[in-house]
Order: C-alpha cells, then sequence, then structure tokens
C-alpha cells in the first residue's frame, strides 16, 4: 500500500542517531572537541613555529576537519551515496589519525617553551592546556581502533582487521623514513643506499595499492620482507661501517643538521618496518589458515 511505501522510504531517509550515540559515535565526538579545542589554544596564545609547529597544527586541522566529515556522514546517512569502501575509510582513517596525533603529541611539548616571561604565565598555561588536549585527542582516536577492530569471527572491512591496520602502520613509518632521507642523509651517496631508498619507495607505493585495491596481500607482504630485509642489511653497513661511513657520530655535526643523525633514523625505522612486515605476514597466514578451513 501507500502507507507501507511511505514508511519504507522514511526509513531510509532519517538521521542516523547512532553515529553519535554509540560508543564509537562518542569517541568521535571527543575526537572532534579536543581537535578543535587543541588547535584553538595553539593558534589563540599556545603559538606554533618552525616547520614543527606547522606539522602540528596541520595534524590537528586535518583530523578535525576529516571527523566532522565522517561524524556529518554517518548521521545523515550521506555515506552510503559515496562510491567507496566506508568501512575501510573510517578504519583506515582512524589508525592514520592516531598515529598522527600521538606524534604531534609528543613533537608539540619538545618544540615550546614553557618558561613564564616578565609579565605573566598566560602562553605557558596555555601550551600547557594545548599538550593536554593533544594527548586527549589521541586517545580519542586510538579508542576508536579499539572499538572497530576486527574481532576473532567476525566479518568486517580489510582495513579494520589487524593486516588491514598494520598497513597503515608501515606506510607511517615509511613517511618517517622519507622524511629524514629528505634532511640530507647522504643516500645518493652510494648505488647501495640507494637500493635501500629504492626499497622504501616501491613498499610504500605497494602498500597504498594494497590498502586501495585488498589483493594479493600475502604475496606482497612477503616480497616486502625479503626487500625490507636487503635493506636493513646494506643500509647500516654503508653508513656506519670504517670502510664507507662512520661509526660514531661526528664531532663536527651540529644538532639541528647531522646526516649521521637521520642515517640512524632512518637504520631504526628500517628495522621497525620490517618486523611490522613480519607480524602482517604471520597474521594474514592465519588468516588464509582459518579461512580455509
Amino acid at each position: 500500500t501507500g502507507s507501507t511505501i511511505t514508511m519504507e522510504r522514511s526509513s531510509r531517509t532519517y538521521l542516523n542517531v547512532d553515529a553519535v550515540a554509540s560508543w564509537v559515535g562518542v569517541a568521535r565526538l571527543l575526537q572532534a572537541i579536543f581537535g578543535c579545542t587543541t588547535f584553538s589554544l595553539v593558534a589563540h596564545r599556545g603559538g606554533f613555529s618552525a616547520a614543527y609547529g606547522s606539522f602540528c597544527i596541520s595534524v590537528w586541522c586535518f583530523c578535525f576537519a576529516v571527523t566532522v566529515f565522517i561524524l556529518t556522514c554517518e548521521f545523515t546517512r550521506l555515506h552510503g551515496y559515496l562510491s567507496i569502501s566506508w568501512g575501510n575509510f573510517t578504519a583506515a582513517f582512524a589508525m592514520l589519525a592516531t598515529l598522527m596525533s600521538v606524534t604531534a603529541a609528543v613533537i608539540y611539548p619538545l618544540y615550546v617553551q614553557f618558561d613564564c616571561d616578565s609579565n605573566s604565565c598566560e602562553v605557558r598555561n596555555f601550551r600547557i592546556a594545548s599538550t593536554v588536549f593533544a594527548g586527549l585527542l589521541f586517545w580519542a582516536y586510538a579508542t576508536e581502533v579499539f572499538l572497530t577492530r576486527a574481532k576473532p569471527g567476525q566479518v568486517t572491512s580489510y582495513m579494520a582487521t589487524a593486516s588491514g591496520l598494520l598497513k597503515i602502520v608501515q606506510s607511517f613509518v615509511a613517511c618517517i623514513i622519507f622524511g629524514a632521507l629528505a634532511k640530507d642523509s647522504q643516500y645518493n651517496k652510494y648505488a647501495a643506499t640507494q637500493w635501500c631508498v629504492a626499497v622504501y619507495s616501491f613498499c610504500f607505493v605497494m602498500t597504498v595499492v594494497v590498502v586501495a585495491l585488498n589483493h594479493f596481500v600475502i604475496v606482497y607482504t612477503f616480497v616486502a620482507i625479503l626487500m625490507y630485509v636487503s635493506a636493513a642489511v646494506i643500509w647500516p653497513v654503508f653508513c656506519f661501517d670504517h670502510k664507507y661511513g662512520s661509526p660514531q657520530r661526528p664531532y663536527q655535526c651540529s644538532r639541528a643538521m647531522c646526516p649521521w643523525d637521520n642515517q640512524v633514523v632512518i637504520t631504526v625505522f628500517t628495522y621497525v618496518n620490517l618486523v611490522l612486515y613480519m607480524v602482517d605476514l604471520a597474521y594474514s597466514q592465519r588468516i588464509r589458515f582459518v579461512s580455509a578451513h
């Protein structure tokens, strides 16, 4: 009948209260509140400067904008009209926002001064408040990741699984490596270290492709492990061996710009990503084993 059709249509168009009333919805509301508060405090009196400060304020503004977008789409059900995998998108963003927000929460208090000037301590108090809310923002995003992660036996989006979340972490670590490479790491000094840069670049691009397509996960992860093993052996040899580099930090290096420091950062995060890929492969194999039975 006509009334039945009208009721069915209205049931598809009413606002989704669960988008803000569920535990995940509450976490997202807190993300928006904490994010807005953080960058507002910093922009008002907390202050930021240089590349590190610009990175922090960009992270908070970006995360706030995307969170508001997700809340709006969930509340109005507009995400049903988008030609993307909404579950993969929200899971990937929550993981990425967690990593970015914790990085900003650590960097900001390290590169601002908390001393009082001769007139008052108002600026210091704003910076302390900004640091506190930046930490709360990280916990809000981490809570969403915890709530939306795939449970055993649950059918869910790939990006909500441990393997999918690890892909985001791998990409984020690769970005840290690229940042250190760009800051005078002297990677072009040897062909061997240039191979390491090719490994980082290839694995980063392929990880992004896997995230987008969700195919060939196990094969790609195994190949990435082999390539990272080669980089994990080659990079420290050509950076810290007496024959090619320096096993100790050169005395003439400044604190702000020292190629040796960047080489150490790249070495550490090379091994971090290698471990992440190995864990990823182990989990991917587990998924394959369970699904086969």
